[in-house]
This record gives C-alpha cells, sequence and structure tokens, in this order.
C-alpha cells in the first residue's frame, strides 16, 4: 500500500496533476530503486514538480527537475513554496538537448512523459542512459496498453482516439523489447504498477479540462485496456 504519498496535501496534488498521480507513480517506482540521502537524480519530463518534491522530500536526494512544458521559473516558485530549493534544481529542457555531464546521475527517473519522446529506438541508447554512472538505476512508468491493439483500436475507444495514442501507448512486452536492442543497460524489471486505478482516478478527481475530457474515455474502457508499464534497469 503506498502510503507516503498520502500525507501530502490533496488540493496541491489535484492543482498540480498533469495526468494519472504521479507523485503514487512514483512512490511505487522508488520501491525498486536504491536511493541515498545526497544522491543525484535527474527527474525527466517532470511537469510540475510532483516527483522531484516527493524524491527530495522522501529519500533526501538532489533532484534535477527538468521539464519543457513547465518553465523553470514556474517550478522554482513551487519548489521554494515546499521549502526544498536547498535539494531541488529547477530546468527547463527538451529531451533530446539535455544540459547535463555523461554519468553526471546517480539515478535517472521519468513518469508519464517518456513515451513522447522514449518511442524512438536510439532514445534510451543516445540520450538518456549516458546520463548515469555505471551501476546506477533508470527507471521511467508510462501509460500503456495491456496488449497490443494488432487488430485496430477497440470501438468503444475509437471517440476518444487521437493518432498520437497509436504511437506512444504500448504494452509492457513492446517496452521490454524496445529496451532490450540497448547495449548500455541490464533491464531489471517491466511489469503493470499496481497503482494503475488508483492513479487515474486520482486525476479524473482533478477540475482540469483534460481530466474531464478522459472521464468518458476510461468509463468506456472499463479496465479492459489500459495499463501503467514500468520498465527498471541498471546502466552497464
Amino acid at each position: 500500500m503506498l502510503k507516503k504519498s498520502r500525507k501530502y496535501d490533496t488540493d496541491f496534488l489535484k492543482e498540480n496533476m498533469m495526468g494519472p498521480n504521479s507523485m503514487k507513480i512514483v512512490e511505487e517506482l522508488s520501491e525498486s530503486l536504491k536511493l541515498e540521502k545526497g544522491m543525484r537524480v535527474l527527474d525527466l519530463g517532470c511537469g510540475r514538480g510532483l516527483t522531484s518534491i516527493f524524491l527530495a522530500e522522501e529519500y533526501g536526494v538532489t533532484v534535477f527537475a527538468t521539464d519543457l512544458w513547465i518553465s523553470a521559473t514556474e517550478n522554482y516558485e513551487r519548489i521554494k513554496s515546499m521549502g526544498l530549493e536547498d535539494k531541488i534544481i529547477p530546468i527547463h529542457a527538451e529531451a533530446h538537448d539535455l544540459p547535463f555531464a555523461h554519468e553526471f546521475f546517480d539515478v535517472a527517473v521519468c513518469v508519464d512523459a517518456y513515451h513522447y519522446f522514449g518511442i524512438e529506438e536510439d532514445y534510451l541508447t543516445k540520450y538518456f542512459a549516458p546520463l548515469v554512472k555505471k551501476g546506477g538505476q533508470i527507471a521511467v512508468a508510462v501509460p500503456g496498453l495491456k496488449q497490443e491493439f494488432t487488430n485496430g483500436v477497440p470501438a468503444e475507444l475509437q471517440p476518444y482516439w487521437f493518432d498520437d495514442m497509436s504511437l506512444t501507448l504500448h504494452s509492457c512486452d513492446w517496452w521490454h523489447n524496445l529496451w532490450k536492442a540497448c547495449d548500455s543497460v541490464r533491464i531489471q524489471e517491466c511489469k503493470e504498477l499496481k497503482c494503475l486505478e488508483e492513479a487515474w482516478q486520482d486525476w479524473l478527481l482533478c477540475d482540469n479540462e483534460y481530466a474531464r475530457r478522459d472521464i468518458g474515455m476510461m468509463k468506456a474502457e472499463g479496465g479492459n485496456y489500459f495499463n501503467l508499464v514500468s520498465l527498471m534497469a541498471t546502466k552497464l
């Protein structure tokens, strides 16, 4: 059961979610990570910084909160409001142009963002894995599918389906095969996260136009198709 994320203010979380509750997702991910105080952690695609706040607060790590859509200044104000400005460094950067040295990080995480750029065959090898020290861990969580739609998008989902969803939403097996091709990491696990239903329900309760749009889609989906895929690997 996820306990650490429950102590954070519900209104603060709802105001800053940009999809399924990323704080609960990163809490479950962190159960498989070896996080120690003072480690340098890359939080790629951090959004409004919920994942960075959780990692810094709960583990005492130094987090480089990196995002393209949310400005570093906006995230810095949020970080200061939580009293974490000495543990979180906000960065504004695009995923293919990250301003970090190779092997700079002990751990790299990416929650609910990797599917926008990490579907490229060489992304892990060329852009993400090089930033992590040998022996360091890489952890990713993405919305996905229980099985690939080999016979097309199910009829009940078609009213809610956008073309880019066919590019970004994939099964555990699909992601495992993609990462298996990278010879600079060893895959530790690839699985469905247990917080799937809870993280989605938290998002649907938000007063957010995208959350309201997703209500009908999730009702039509009925727990039959969608997934939260987690990938964990060690840098070789």
